[in-house]
């Protein structure tokens, strides 16, 4: 395969492009279950429905050319409208501060390179780094050996972060096919408040691989969001690995909101570790021609009196591919959990298919769990309504699913996010919507 060669050929080189030598040894450790475990194929059974042949058969540059043209503009373009808002960018595995925009005060906010780099930092990352991230998973491992770009946060107790933050993942000017391997770490303490925003643009024609591992950490009464805007070229690839670990009392949601990228897989893990606990997570995915989409959820509960909440909407049209494998593990311990997963899903072309999973493995006796999915086409009746109050086809069909899909964005309390996700939902199935 070429990108195992590409790997093998290129290691030892990366290693000398660091600066730091605190993770060699796991970098070395990681590499080696990387090849132990190989790519994955069809024959693993977590990806039995998601092919990565054609990502595994291309030849990558594992050293990203640093130079770029992209201006200020381009960059506007792909704001939300969020003025008020904070954000970071990177281009090509750099942090551009020209670029960026920081007001937060109090807060231990930087470059994962340069905290990987700024000795008062080594305790935090001793504590936390690389600690719920899946050991035996194949693009964990590859991250781990490779990571050194991406954001790191750490929200100090009881303070709350008013502003919104997006993280920018910019790649342009690379006259080959490319690899990132990002890695972002995001710690909430006790009392705090955060909402992030994550996105990924290449610029290029070349393709674009990005091998993402975030690890969030909530503590107490504190409320983190991340969310995921994955609207990228057909030159991109995207597998995002998040692992959400929550103390009492917390709240973690993370949205994904998937419209474009050739290959998009999401692996998402929440750990519950103490009572009162409550997870969300959502996600709307539009997609066609010949993308892949593939959602993998996992839920932990692991104490009682804790919640988790999975609503996933699809729209597939043209010969596009949907995947949807949600788990809930409930331990013989957790008692009075109520955990709840739906998925949802449309299809708008005989070529477009969704292969759906839904998950419980329940060892407790006393709790309120559901699972359910559903593949269909549009409501006849409903159709039949809206067109005979003079709606045309086209627009009775895009209002209906425009409807089908804007419930899994309830729970957004970002309103130009919102109204973000709206216009593309509007956009994605061509009807005209004012907000």
């Amino acid at each position: 395969m070429a990108l195992l060669e590409n790997i093998q050929n290129n290691h030892a080189a990366f290693l000398e492009t660091l600066k730091h030598r605190f993770l060699d040894d796991q970098r070395a450790s990681a590499l080696n279950k990387f090849f132990q475990l190989g790519i994955p194929t069809k024959k693993d059974e977590e990806y039995k429905y998601t092919n990565l042949k054609e990502i595994s058969e291309k030849n990558y540059n594992f050293f990203p050319n640093e130079s770029h043209n992209i201006t200020k503009e381009q960059i506007d373009a792909l704001h939300l409208g969020e003025e008020n808002f904070d954000w970071i960018v990177f281009i090509n595995g750099q942090l551009h501060k020209e670029l960026s925009k920081i007001s937060i005060e109090n807060v231990e906010f930087l470059s994962f390179n340069f905290a990987l780099n700024d000795a008062k930092h080594k305790e935090v990352f001793e504590k936390y780094f690389n600690t719920i991230a899946a050991q035996d998973l194949a693009f964990t491992n590859l991250n781990l050996a490779y990571c050194k770009q991406g954001f790191f946060l750490k929200v100090p107790k009881n303070m709350v972060i008013e502003k919104p933050i997006h993280v920018f993942y910019l790649s342009q000017n690379q006259d080959e096919n490319t690899v990132y391997n990002t890695r972002n770490l995001l710690i909430a303490e006790e009392g705090s408040k955060i909402e992030i925003i994550e996105s990924h643009h290449n610029f290029d024609s070349t393709f674009v691989l990005t091998n993402s591992v975030t690890e969030i950490f909530t503590y107490q009464n504190a409320k983190a969001d991340w969310h995921k805007v994955q609207n990228d070229s057909d030159t991109s690839y995207l597998i995002d690995h998040t692992f959400a670990k929550q103390e009492r009392d917390s709240l973690t949601t993370v949205n994904t909101f998937t419209f474009g990228g050739k290959l998009v897989r999401n692996n998402l893990d929440f750990i519950h570790n103490g009572e009162n606990i409550n997870s969300f997570m959502n996600g709307i995915t539009i997609i066609g021609g010949e993308q892949t989409v593939d959602h993998h959820t996992a839920v932990h509960h692991k104490t009682p009196n804790c919640e988790s909440y999975q609503n996933y909407k699809g729209i597939y049209k043209d010969k596009s591919h949907g995947v949807f494998n949600g788990k809930v593990f409930v331990d013989k311990i957790a008692q009075k959990t109520n955990a709840y997963q739906q998925n949802n899903n449309i299809l708008l072309n005989e070529g477009a298919t969704i292969d759906t999973k839904p998950q419980l493995e329940i060892f407790a006796d006393d709790v309120k769990c559901s699972h359910g999915c559903t593949v269909g086409q549009l409501n006849e009746d409903a159709l039949f309504y809206l067109r005979a109050r003079g709606i045309s086809k086209n627009e009775a069909q895009a209002l209906l699913l425009y409807a089908f899909a804007n419930d899994a964005m309830q729970n957004i309390d970002i309103e130009p996010l919102k109204i973000k996700i709206s216009k593309l939902l509007a956009e994605k199935l061509e009807v005209d919507i004012e907000f």
